[in-house]
């Protein structure tokens, strides 16, 4: 009961028909056992199995259905250029890279489903338990209760995702017996639905204390909290309210102890190594395994952020990696950095020189890594012989913070050809970026990270934008500092001025690029500064209007639901 598995039940295809557009058709189902939704319930291990079959779905849907890419593509920090050929896939990233999207791109209709799909799984549920007598299955009423408050918090944090993504979205609170999609609802409805949600289940969630080392996978009082800090900090783009005071408010009794003890960690990689399913920083997080689930280990997320041949550097064997994703370049093929304010993400790093993510990644030995990056050349011994990883087309990688066709062209030498863009690059185009671990195959914690969805960090970032808009440079620059100050030396003048003359809203802009890189927030952090589509970065030039701050609701779905109406410039 007390960590999340993968006991996931089975479900009806009537209850998920019309919430996602991959489902049954057929209504008229014949049972062929006795086992229906009414009877499912028999002993106290079914109802911790009903509990929980949303939540595995939850961690696969932080990578499935384009999720992951739909957050870090279309903004100024990722990017997946057509590789000589490779990840050109019909120009679908080129159109994230240049929000020029439509409604047959097939992940607006995936990301819906998969989001839907959990919002129906987690009502199902809820469905189931808040009928059930508890004594029955041994369990108390304040069991009862924290199930019920963990399942509303699980679909608020869905309802939230589709509502970042997609805003005019329907709002499921029934899925039994029901055959229709409800209608979309306004956005201040979907605001007030998921507000109420939260504060509603927050006094019957358990505190991550109460949980112990098996809080990983669990919706606790800090969880539903950091959802509301979400919800209020991006209050101005979703209902055109200023909710920065209430954002604050949060924050500072988060900080105070109300809604549990938290720590940051006070090593930069501590919040995503092989320890962090008992860190002091993990607020919500889903346990992961080289045996079992380890999604952000995959080809939807990091798995994919680096080299094909990335195993050998890494020792790891028996683990497929692949160019997908890296990071958008700083500099031309001249070495020369772009004028452009945005974007850069790895200049934004070495703005500070001393920084420890700065570092090669490398494997220490013993679970233990330094650096947060590949670049350069990428070596390996291979039957005593030192050697380099090889490009798929035969030429010795030298990642570089650039794009374009070096092939084997020798670091420092001057390239001919200048052409820089999302068509024309190779293999040693961009840094990657390695956040979570890569431990050798005979390393016991290989592969073995928990995923941090909300880290504590994140409390402190929050809280310091809501002082910097309010004026307080000095208290914003204290708290990021705050976090900062693991990433440097003892010492370090990297650290902001404590008087906070250093922050401007780039500087705030960049700093939550470096500490939250590729974690799935960076278009949504870009619109709410309101640069999303006013911006200028790496082939990227700002668009004619800012309809694409939402995604269109996918053609896949409006052909099963033609009532939704569609999103605005779709």
């Amino acid at each position: 009961m007390k960590t999340i598995t993968q006991h996931i039940a089975g479900i009806a295809c009537s209850v998920l028909l019309v919430f996602f557009a991959n489902g049954c058709t057929d209504l008229d189902e014949t049972l062929y056992d006795r086992i229906t939704s009414e009877n499912f319930l028999q002993t106290k291990d079914d109802v911790i199995r009903d509990f929980l079959r949303s939540f595995e779905h939850g961690y696969w849907s932080i990578q499935g259905g384009g999720l992951y890419y739909a957050q870090e593509l279309p903004s100024d920090e990722l990017m997946t250029p057509n590789r000589d050929g490779d990840w050109f896939d019909g120009g679908v990233y080129a159109r994230l890279h240049y929000h020029t999207w439509t409604e047959q791109d097939g992940y607006t209709s995936d990301m819906w489903n998969a989001l839907y799909q959990g919002i129906s799984l987690a009502t199902n549920s809820l469905e189931d338990i808040e009928k059930i007598d508890p004594v029955q299955f041994g369990l108390t009423e304040a069991d009862k209760a924290d199930f019920v408050a963990e399942l509303r918090t699980l679909r608020a944090w869905y309802h939230l995702r589709a509502f970042d993504l997609y805003r005019n979205i329907p709002l499921v609170t029934k899925v039994k017996g029901e055959s229709q999609m409800p209608p979309q609802s306004t956005p201040q409805e979907v605001f007030d639905f998921i507000e109420r949600e939260l504060t509603e289940s927050l006094p019957n969630l358990p505190t991550r204390e109460q949980l112990g080392d098996d809080a990983i996978g669990r919706w606790t009082k800090g969880g539903a909290a950091a959802l509301l800090v979400r919800l209020y900090l991006n209050a101005k783009v979703y209902v055109d309210q200023d909710k920065f005071a209430e954002c604050a408010s949060i924050c500072e009794k988060f900080i105070n102890g109300e809604y549990g003890s938290y720590q940051l960690e006070t090593r930069w990689d501590a919040p995503f190594d092989y320890t962090n399913s008992t860190s002091a920083e993990m607020v919500f997080g889903f346990p992961s395994s080289f045996a079992r689930t380890h999604w952000q280990y995959d080809g939807g997320m990091f798995g994919w952020m680096a080299p094909h041949q990335a195993g050998k550097y890494f020792g790891l064997s028996g683990f497929g990696f692949n160019t997908r994703y890296a990071l958008q370049p700083g500099r031309d093929v001249d070495s020369v950095e772009y004028p452009f304010a945005l974007g850069k993400p790895f200049v934004k790093f070495q703005k500070y020189p001393d920084d420890f993510r700065l570092k090669k990644y490398r494997n220490l030995g013993n679970s233990t890594r330094e650096g947060m990056f590949l670049y350069g050349y990428l070596p390996y011994v291979e039957n005593g012989e030192t050697k380099y990883v090889q490009s798929n087309r035969g030429y010795t990688i030298f990642s570089r913070d650039q794009v374009g066709f070096f092939k084997n062209t020798p670091p420092g030498q001057e390239l001919a050809d200048k052409v820089s863009n999302m068509d024309h690059a190779d293999d040693n185009s961009g840094v990657w970026l390695v956040k979570y671990p890569f431990y050798p195959t005979e390393d016991p914690n290989k592969l073995a990270s928990a995923y941090a969805e909300i880290r504590y960090a994140e409390i402190y970032y929050s809280l310091a934008e809501c002082k910097y808009r309010a004026g307080d440079k000095a208290a914003a620059s204290v708290l990021l500092n705050e976090v900062r100050k693991r990433n440097y030396p003892e010492g370090s003048t990297s650290l902001y001025e404590p008087d906070g003359s250093e922050l401007t809203d780039i500087e705030l802009i960049d700093e939550w690029g470096r500490e939250f890189i590729g974690e799935a927030r960076r278009r949504t952090d870009l619109i709410r500064w309101d640069l999303f589509n006013k911006g200028t970065w790496w082939d990227k030039q700002p668009d004619a209007d800012d309809h694409t701050k939402l995604y269109p609701i996918g053609k896949n779905v409006t052909n099963l639901v033609p009532d939704l109406t569609p999103n605005p410039g779709y």
